[in-house]
């Protein structure tokens, strides 16, 4: 289909594009998300800002306790960041998995979590990461976690005239993460995807941080699998709780009952990768 009639904008700047979105404009970046609604008419806006050139938002930065990674960097370039290679491995591994060359050069972060698709791969690990959303307005700047950030089919805590500027992954000394999806072939959206981030002392896991996405209508921190991921002769016992109570899609793609087992499975794997 074709999109309604709109004006297109191309915004230099954040307090430029906060300005055109307190007019009522649409927030345009990597495109991957809001394009296909614009065709389909799910979406139709009088103006379209695209915020892809702003260079300030386009960043990964190893701060210490944190990296901070620019709401406009693309799934290629956390893919390819030394940084988050070596003190974040599951981000490096989510954003290669994401879609195709094409969708990875393009889409970014930012857009991704703003539309909060519930097949997207970025929730699950940023809830595992417990990282931090920054959003900016014209009347100033927010911070949300992600657990609180993330709220439903398409709902997020970003408010009207907002903008995603940052996410910032804490970095956890010691940690190691993974992440492991069942993809849909065509789309590689998540049927079912699982982050997991362990920090352990000899066979003791001392943390555990376990999430879900593509399972439900909102990406989830699982925490049966948590409390149940002591040692590493846990992990059967764990992966087995996965998903329990929880209300689970079903589509042409998998059934309810087979995105639960498919949650356990991947789980399971997460958790091994994980572990080396």
């Amino acid at each position: 289909m074709i999109p309604s009639s709109l004006e297109y904008k191309r915004a230099s700047s954040i307090d430029e594009a906060l300005s055109m979105v307190d007019s009522g404009a649409k927030i345009l970046a990597g495109g991957h998300s809001l394009i296909p609604a614009l065709k389909l008419r799910l979406d139709a806006p009088d103006t379209v800002v695209d915020i892809s050139k702003i260079s300030e938002l386009r960043y990964i930065k190893d701060n210490g306790d944190h990296i901070a990674i620019g709401a406009a960097s693309t799934h290629h370039d956390i893919m390819s960041s030394s940084a988050i290679q070596s003190k974040c491995a599951m981000m490096s591994q989510t954003a290669a998995v994401i879609g195709d060359v094409q969708v990875r050069n393009m889409g970014t972060i930012g857009g991704s979590i703003a539309h909060a698709d519930p097949a997207a791969d970025w929730p699950a690990s940023l809830l595992a990461a417990d990282a931090v959303i920054e959003m900016r307005s014209s009347n100033g700047t927010r911070s949300v976690g992600a657990g609180d950030f993330f709220q439903g089919l398409y709902m997020t805590a970003l408010e009207e005239g907002e903008i995603i500027t940052e996410i910032r992954v804490p970095v956890v000394e010691g940690a190691s993460s993974a992440y492991a999806k069942f993809m849909q072939p065509a789309s590689r959206f998540a049927i079912v995807g699982c982050a997991v981030m362990l920090t352990r002392s000899g066979d003791s896991i001392t943390k555990a941080s376990v999430a879900f996405t593509g399972v439900s209508d909102k990406a989830f921190r699982d925490a049966a699998v948590e409390a149940a991921l002591n040692s590493v002769s846990d992990i059967d016992t764990a992966s087995k709780a996965a998903a329990e109570g929880v209300d689970i899609l079903g589509d042409h793609f998998a059934s309810e009952d087979y995105r639960k087992h498919l949650a356990k499975v991947y789980a399971k794997r997460a958790i091994l990768a994980a572990l080396g």
